[in-house]
């Protein structure tokens, strides 16, 4: 009989403690690779998006402004009324009608080194000249030539006929009561109308003055607040946001200063404010810059130099001055993005006007 032989039992198989070592090392590589990947991911995304509010705040809010400016001086763009005062209500007055004014003196200014826009039209469908006063039977009655251009409750700017001082006596917005062929009753009415003329600003004329303010295009109705008071800019029931992250606002006239007759082509672009009717009419056309930031703040700097757009630089045409873009008013303005919209918008209703005479 053969003798029983005992074979030992392996010891079972696993890993040790060098093999765990090593695979917690290649699995801590593998989780550092993942998270820079998704890291940059993130990063991305996020400028990407930044980039995408930025540009949907800054089309909006150039739209807005394009809207507006493209009707400037409906109704109002005749010399007999351009650049004078209109008290418009009881303690308030608009200092120099016109169709677009820049850095307007009644209006507070917006954030630090941006422009503000002072915008007026109306709606209505009379003649832009106005309507002829024959006779003014009563202070508060106007006898015109053509009556059935007005209806109940149409604001009116009555004029002399003989332009005077309307900056020392302001012309008054006044307000249809009732007509009785051909004489239209108001509800104050200025003596001394007679062979002036009546103009009719339609029943909501619009007054609107843009500032930025706290970095968002804000927009305050002139005709139902006044823009003037300093402390209504922090207002936000007055002064309305309408675009966030706008950070800078800058404008210029495009003037016409050819010799008399001017032939309403512009010349240079600059900010100086016309001060007289002639002046008015010669601004045809207004550039106009926005700056919309990305609301993504960076631990790095992405933004080296300002944004440059066509005013930035002086004699583009030659005599033209700078309105260069400026950030320097926050501290942190180069650990953001922007994007700048520039454009140039005609006054078509001083165009429209033509060349006139004197002028």
């Amino acid at each position: 009989m053969l003798p029983l032989t005992h074979t030992p039992h392996r010891h079972l198989a696993g890993f040790g403690l060098v093999e765990i070592m090593v695979g917690m090392v290649i699995g801590m590589f593998g989780i550092i690779v993942m998270m820079q990947v998704f890291a940059l991911s993130e990063e991305r995304k996020r400028i990407t998006t930044g980039g995408g509010d930025a540009m949907t705040e800054g089309v909006m809010a150039m739209y807005a402004l394009q809207r507006d400016i493209r009707q400037a001086g409906a109704g109002i763009s005749d010399v007999k009324i351009l650049g004078c005062d209109v008290l418009l209500r009881t303690g308030v007055t608009l200092a120099g009608l016109a169709p677009v004014t820049i850095n307007h003196a009644s209006i507070p200014p917006g954030d630090n080194l941006t422009d503000t826009l002072l915008v007026v039209y109306t709606n209505t469908n009379g003649s832009p000249q106005g309507d002829g006063i024959t006779a003014q039977p009563a202070t508060t009655q106007y006898a015109v030539q053509t009556p059935t251009s007005f209806v109940a409750n149409d604001w009116l700017i009555a004029a002399p006929q003989t332009r005077g001082d309307c900056v020392t006596t302001p012309l008054l917005l006044d307000r249809t009561v009732s007509i009785a062929t051909p004489n239209v009753t108001v509800t104050t009415g200025v003596a001394g109308m007679s062979n002036g003329t009546l103009f009719n600003v339609g029943q909501a004329p619009i007054i609107l003055a843009y500032a930025v303010r706290s970095g968002n295009l804000t927009v305050c109705d002139y005709a139902v607040n006044d823009c003037s008071v300093v402390g209504n800019t922090g207002n936000t029931a007055i002064w309305t946001p309408i675009a966030n992250n706008i950070v800078s606002m800058r404008a210029q006239y495009g003037r016409d200063t050819t010799a008399a007759p001017m032939d309403g082509i512009v010349d240079l672009y600059d900010q100086a404010t016309p001060t007289t009717a002639c002046l008015w009419t010669r601004a045809s056309a207004v550039r106009l810059a926005l700056v919309a930031r990305s609301a993504q703040f960076d631990k790095s700097t992405v933004t080296t130099v300002a944004p440059v757009w066509d005013g930035s630089t002086a004699n583009n045409p030659t005599g033209s001055t700078a309105a260069a873009v400026d950030l320097t008013g926050n501290a942190s303005w180069q650990n953001y993005r922007y994007k700048i919209f520039q454009t140039v918008v005609p006054l078509r209703n001083i165009a429209w006007m033509g060349v006139v005479s004197g002028c």
